[in-house]
């Protein structure tokens, strides 16, 4: 399609007329259009359109000055859009449709909010919750920018040019204030330096209120909350009595014992306090749901480019039929995808670079989520959509991992005995993936925790099974395409874990690996490098247990460990609600021999009191505990539908 025409406009506009001055409404859906055909010159003629159909074309951007100042109605859907802010244009614009622009986020639906005052409906929903939300943001962004104009005219010298002075605030602004969670960063830096802006031309002071659009009147009364209260498991005649919008978020909740310190002066106990517990993947929303079993949990790594020491406060988390991607500080669910009839048992981050038709390189954060059904479901987190399914197995898949070195590299385990590592390719400009096998492994058993070897993850997997822990040559270089179990491990003479499940598994830093065993009442610290170097041709290997953590008594199953390799920590959760935290770097570090005794947990998060979630509750079992990469924040998942958050202090 070239550039538009008088003639293009007067054929599908409505009411059909031989004026451009009269048409209210056009239709150019579907025309191949490209940014530049949209003629400034041309469309300003059309003073009286209210209507205009944009959707199924190729625009990445669109034109600053359009002059259709009456438009209320612009659909945008299924283009490449990138930016949002030349819809400021359009002060008088009630609906926007923008669905199927993948490079859109969530900071540009608040954008959107903010720009477009009159706003009713984006893409097809009530624009009135994102509104208060914006409304929230900037108030709180309008304080801490003039809390920081005062603490920055406080230490500028009188000598200094104020011109020069008041640029250095804006870059300072901008590079120091900020404000929830990491996903609305591209939003909150952007109102940040609007804000300082206005803040310098108006003189400082006087500035402290936030400058916020006038917004409908129902904006208020229709916000509706993102996260509902939590509860455990307890006897069906007991009612709840909580408003469906109570948060519990005190820091008098959690109780900390068995640390070591308190007799043998070992490591000190972790100042960790609790923030939020949620109950996010109810069905039907409904806080009575106390069955929906949750799965597994995965922190957004910090994908940004030049951010030294970044770390995500962002957690995604999977059970019934839905994935959430919930923000650890403020306790706001950020995206909520639902597949009815699935059963989401497992969630991996990773990120791909993608070619727009124009050239431009965008990164993208995808989240992969399987479960019940054998499916690999593809989400573009930021955009809010699913933009590919794998039809990975016919089996459940049980866990799943992308790899550490190949953005594109996935693992899948399935109760079919079956490993597979896919590579998923870059999606096309129709966004479209075209996932290939490289590789299937055979298992024994049932395969229940993946995990690449930390010093040689594009050699060997590891994984933890039904049957015990097996590993596998993963070299793309060897052939053959399937492979069976290259080596089993099996734990010290008269440990129950060499013929039973190993459900825990992952590595504490590039060498030491941390395996939990069913009914075992302890966690093992074990060396690869040792155990491998012992190898020779040998289909088993005994492991070379480094120390023992002590972790509780029980015989139940499936309650998954994770680790901070950076921080040295364990976790671990088990059946009385309890999070076990281990502090190992001092055996990380001590020289040989180790004590023989299972060592103590730095300490144990003990799980809230009834009384404290307002509700008469039983018991209930932490299955998964994971924390992201620094130990800030710590996500613990429940077989009582309830996601919990601490922070550390």
């Amino acid at each position: 399609m070239g550039p538009l025409s008088a003639r293009l406009l007067m054929q599908r506009g409505r009411p059909k007329s031989d004026r451009l001055g009269k048409i209210r409404s056009l239709d150019l859906s579907g025309l191949k259009l490209l940014s530049e055909h949209l003629d400034p010159k041309l469309l300003s003629r059309l003073t009286q359109l209210q209507e205009l159909d944009l959707s199924n074309n190729q625009l990445e951007t669109l034109p600053a000055n359009l002059g259709l100042s009456h438009l209320r109605i612009l659909r945008c859907a299924n283009n490449q859009l990138g930016d949002v802010t030349a819809l400021c244009q359009f002060p008088q614009l009630e609906e926007l449709s923008l669905e199927g622009n993948p490079f859109l986020t969530v900071s540009d639906n608040l954008k959107i909010s903010f720009l477009l005052p009159k706003l009713r409906k984006v893409n097809g929903k009530d624009a009135s919750s994102t509104s208060s939300q914006v409304e929230n943001l900037n108030r709180e962004l309008t304080s801490r920018v003039t809390a920081h104009w005062e603490k920055f005219k406080a230490a500028v010298s009188p000598e200094e040019e104020a011109e020069k002075a008041q640029a250095d605030f804006v870059k300072s602004a901008v590079r120091d204030v900020r404000y929830g969670p990491e996903s609305l960063s591209e939003f909150t830096q952007w109102r940040v330096r609007m804000i300082s802006e206005e803040l310098v031309a108006s003189g400082g002071p006087q500035v402290h209120e936030a400058d916020v659009p006038e917004r409908p009147p129902k904006a208020a009364a229709a916000q509706e909350p993102r996260a509902r209260p939590v509860a455990k498991k307890r006897p069906d005649d007991i009612s709840l009595n909580l408003s469906p919008n109570k948060r519990v978020c005190t820091s008098s909740l959690a109780h900390v014992e068995g640390s070591p310190q308190d007799s043998d002066g070992g490591q000190p106990a972790l100042d960790l306090e609790p923030l939020h517990f949620l109950q996010c993947h109810s069905k039907n929303n409904s806080p009575r749901d106390l069955d929906t079993q949750l799965w597994a949990c995965a922190f957004e790594p910090a994908w940004e480019e030049g951010r030294a020491g970044a770390t995500s406060q962002t957690v995604a988390t999977c059970g019934g039929e839905a994935v959430c991607v919930i923000d650890c500080q403020t306790g706001i669910v950020l995206h909520k995808y639902k597949a009815p009839g699935e059963e989401f048992f497992s969630v991996a981050w990773t990120a791909l670079t993608v070619v727009t038709q124009a050239g431009h390189k965008k990164r993208w954060s995808v989240l992969a989520a399987a479960g019940l059904r054998g499916l690999v479901r593809l989400l573009h987190v930021r955009a809010g959509f699913c933009c590919g399914v794998i039809r990975a197995h016919k089996k459940a898949i049980a866990t799943l991992c992308f790899s550490p070195t190949h953005e594109t590299h996935l693992f899948t385990a399935s109760y079919d005995k079956r490993i597979i590592l896919w590579d998923l390719g870059v999606p096309n400009h129709d966004y479209d993936f075209q996932a290939s096998q490289l590789l299937t492994l055979d298992t024994t058993s049932i395969p229940l925790r993946l995990c690449p070897v930390a010093s040689c993850p594009d050699a060997y997997l590891l994984a933890g099974c039904e049957g015990g822990c097996c590993c596998w040559d993963v070299r793309l270089d060897q052939p053959p395409r399937r492979r069976p179990c290259e080596v089993e491990f099996v734990f010290s003479e008269g440990s129950e874990a060499a013929t039973r499940r190993v459900d825990g598994l992952a590595f504490v830093n590039e060498d030491v690996v941390a395996s939990k065993g069913n009914g075992l009442g302890t966690i093992c610290l074990w060396s690869w490098s040792q155990t491998w170097g012992a190898r020779g041709k040998r289909p088993t290997l005994a492991v070379v247990v480094l120390a023992r953590l002590q972790w509780s008594p029980t015989r139940l199953a499936y309650f998954s460990l994770s680790t901070c390799p950076g921080e040295g920590i364990v976790l671990c959760g088990d059946e009385e609600g309890n999070v076990w935290v281990y502090d190992v770097r001092h055996l990380l570090t001590q020289q040989p021999p180790l004590p023989a005794a299972p060592q103590a947990p730095t300490q144990i998060l003990k799980w809230p009191q009834p009384w404290a979630l307002g509700q008469m509750v039983t018991k209930t079992m932490v299955n998964t505990v994971v924390a992201n990469p620094t130990f800030t924040y710590l996500t613990a998942l429940t077989d009582s539908n309830i996601v919990a958050i601490w922070k550390r202090q």
